[in-house]
């Protein structure tokens, strides 16, 4: 397939006249695939085959998961393709700001939690039908192993002790294995995919297309790593999540953010910014780590 050209504001008012004529101005949003469209709208073009097949079940996702989660979801206005093969979506635009601006307050963590809980409580069959992947757990061990010399790397930097990382010792891997049982993950609960409220409520989830059918601590590493360590285990633990996997969710969200910081040298200092915030976010340390080491 050759590649589409680049869209731009004409494109996108091509694309949107018959469906919300007179709908508004245009503008783009943070990749050249995503524009604002007014207030009220967000048009998304995919820009390959395989990111028009995540749209599509994130269209298809998203219409089975919002009975079941207490948060709200964007909905889908229209769908169609853009240019051959190629998928767009034009949703609606949640209101509010995301965690990157706003702090999640501990009612916002009960909100947190009610949505770990609706995500466990979606079928996973239904959820395989519409073209969900399912994923194997990974490896913490293999993790551990990857995180150890980008530990060393950021020691010798100044950005990270790398003693810290002892704390993941081989036992305590052992102990971190996941469960037998395979639940709906978001797998994105980034800072930027959860919306919040002025007073710290968590009232809408965005990005469900990278969403699987596999570990649900990945889902606590995202939190972990977008509204702190605390904030993360405290909303597992109130959505039933018992110690191992709380421990494990934090734990591959610490590995994870020592291996993005480390390999993140060349991005943009804006980037290496966030990447260090998220560090900081995910070795906050938590009573839950006290306890077990006692």
């Amino acid at each position: 397939m050759p590649t589409p050209p680049r869209p731009t504001a004409e494109t996108v008012r091509h694309l949107l006249e018959p469906l919300l004529p007179g709908g508004g101005s245009v503008r783009a949003g943070d990749t050249p695939y995503a524009w604002w469209v007014g207030d009220k709208h967000v048009l998304r073009l995919a820009p390959d085959a395989p990111a028009s097949t995540r749209r599509r079940c994130e269209l298809r996702l998203r219409d089975l998961v919002r009975p079941y989660v207490p948060v709200s979801v964007p909905v889908g206005i229209a769908s169609g393709e853009w240019a051959p093969g190629l998928v767009y979506s034009l949703d609606t635009r949640l209101p509010g700001e995301t965690a990157q601006e706003r702090e999640v307050t501990a009612a916002g963590e009960e909100d947190l939690a009610g949505l770990l809980t609706a995500l466990r409580a979606v079928p996973v069959a239904r959820a395989a039908q519409l073209g969900v992947p399912k994923v194997a757990p990974r490896s913490l061990e293999n993790l551990r192993r990857q995180a150890a010399p980008a530990a060393q790397k950021l020691d010798g930097q100044g950005e990270f002790d790398a003693e810290r990382l002892r704390q993941l010792t081989g036992h305590a891997v052992a102990q971190l294995g996941p469960l037998p049982d395979a639940v709906l993950v978001h797998h994105g609960l980034s800072g930027e995919h959860l919306i919040v409220t002025r007073d710290g409520r968590v009232t809408g989830a965005l990005g469900w297309g990278d969403a699987v059918i596999g570990d649900p601590a990945e889902d606590i590493a995202g939190l972990a790593a977008s509204v702190g360590a605390r904030a993360a285990v405290r909303s597992a633990t109130l959505a039933g999540y018992g110690a191992r996997v709380c421990l494990r969710g934090l734990w591959l969200g610490r590995c994870d953010a020592l291996v993005r910081l480390a390999e993140g040298d060349a991005g943009p200092e804006g980037d290496r910014a966030l990447l260090r915030v998220r560090l900081e976010r995910v070795w906050e340390p938590i009573l839950l780590e006290l306890v077990s080491e006692g």
